[in-house]
């Protein structure tokens, strides 16, 4: 549980952590766009070697950036066999065959590139949104990028605030959980053999003592913000305000540029026929 990365914020000095948050969250959601855009064998390279680049600019050890992949490997290998025994191309000759089982070169590929994208998804967003911005920017963030909407009369700050919150608890929710395991464990508890059954009982022991230290913290937290006479964002104003610079509008540039040489990739590929050409998103 340790391996989330939501919530976790990782300090360093590199140039997106200097960004507005507000690009940051632009960004975000531009790179998950481009790497669903992605169709063929070089597009998908070209999302692997931007997601190494963000590595290596944001300065944030390899092994942080992987470990947040943890949380995610069942489904990751469970979306790969399913690429692999799903996609069937019926003018070639299968690389395995038994019964109604059959691989293909075509499933192999699709598996790869379904990863690639999964990969370079969790690095994109793990370093845009989380190990380079605190919770407090990212939802002051948000909450600028959806002022329009409080036009509408949408809660906006109520929005942002109750972000800000579940974000700020989210590290604090698995520490505590940590320590109620292994008080659990200390007291003869087991939580890996047995039955799905018995094990999912163990669990009793645990999900009640977090459901209360929950409800305890925020019945605390209310009231303290009670105490400070808090009243939502009317008349509030900012510690730190918020500013574009100059490198923000380059990042947004190199951005648009990546997504346009995405697509310029693709309808290349889709013009010369080059191989492994996805058509399944």
């Amino acid at each position: 549980m340790k391996s989330i990365s939501l919530g976790q914020y990782y300090p360093a000095d590199s140039v997106i952590h200097r960004m507005d948050p507000r690009v940051k969250v632009i960004c975000a959601v531009a790179y998950i766009v481009a790497s669903f855009l992605c169709k063929n064998f070089f597009s998908f390279m070209l999302l692997l070697v931007s997601a190494i680049i963000l590595v290596l600019i944001s300065r944030i050890p390899l092994r942080i950036v992987l470990g947040s992949m943890k949380a995610l490997i069942f489904i990751m290998a469970f979306t790969a066999v399913i690429n692999i025994f799903w996609i069937t191309d019926p003018g070639a000759e299968p690389l395995f065959s038994w019964w109604i089982i059959k691989v293909y070169t075509k499933g192999l590929y699709h598996a790869l590139f379904i990863l690639v994208r999964i990969v370079a998804m969790i690095i994109g967003t793990s370093i845009f949104l989380t190990y380079t911005t605190s919770p407090i920017a990212l939802t002051d963030a948000i909450e600028r990028l959806l002022y329009p909407l409080s036009l509408l009369h949408v809660p906006v700050h109520t929005f942002a605030m109750m972000m800000t919150i579940a974000l700020r608890f989210i590290p604090t929710i698995v520490d505590e959980t940590d320590k109620i395991m292994s008080a659990q464990k200390a007291r003869g508890a087991d939580f890996t053999t047995g039955s799905l059954s018995d094990r999912v009982k163990a669990l009793i022991p645990v999900i009640v003592p977090l459901f209360a230290s929950a409800f305890r913290r925020a019945d605390e937290l209310a009231t303290a913000m009670e105490c400070r006479c808090y009243h939502g964002g009317e008349g509030r104003t900012r510690l730190r305000v918020l500013k574009l610079h100059a490198r923000d509008f380059v990042v947004l540039a190199v951005m648009a540029a990546f997504i346009a040489g995405v697509v310029l990739i693709n309808i290349c590929g889709a013009r010369n026929g080059w191989l492994y050409t996805m058509t399944i998103a």
